[in-house]
């Protein structure tokens, strides 16, 4: 078997993933208990834009990550429906997180950054919002609403017509 076939039938053993194998995968770790699986993140590669030559044109270096967030098993019922609340504009009709880097010229590196900022998304989504303290408005706002209304109302008197007797 010659080298250029044994690599041919890794890549196509890896599954829908395009990577060559030599790419270590591995969970990605959100935050404390809180891992997503491989198996959920599908990866792909297509060719990227921008300048870059020759190279642009004949290599696949933009990785683009899809993740189905909406059927997740990594994230408890209720962190999974604040996270799809947070990232509502963000999701496909289907749930997915799509997430794409062509920046470098390097496709492991893009793989990384991709990688990398899925996770900024999902920990940012997940984080709860700090609950809100009400608090009496001080007495110098108080002033200032009194006097901006009396100021309104003195405007809008001079308005009126002004009639002749």
């Amino acid at each position: 078997m010659t080298p250029a076939t044994a690599s041919g039938d890794a890549l196509a053993r890896a599954g829908p993933s395009r990577f060559p194998p030599s790419v270590a995968r591995s969970a990605l770790r959100v935050a404390p208990g809180i891992t997503i699986p491989e198996q959920e993140i599908h990866e792909s590669a297509s060719r990227s834009r921008g300048p870059g030559g020759q190279h642009v044109n004949k290599t696949e270096t933009r990785v683009t990550l899809r993740w189905d967030a909406a059927r997740t098993r990594a994230l408890s019922p209720d962190a999974r429906a604040r996270m799809l609340c947070a990232l509502g504009a963000r999701l496909t009709r289907d749930g997915e997180l799509i997430v794409r880097s062509d920046r470098e010229r390097s496709r492991a590196r893009n793989r990384a950054l991709a990688r990398e900022r899925l996770v900024e998304l999902v920990r940012a989504a997940l984080e709860r919002p700090a609950p809100r303290v009400d608090t009496r408005p001080t007495r110098a706002s108080k002033e200032r609403r009194l006097r901006a209304k009396r100021s309104q109302a003195e405007r809008k008197r001079r308005r009126a017509s002004v009639r002749d007797e």
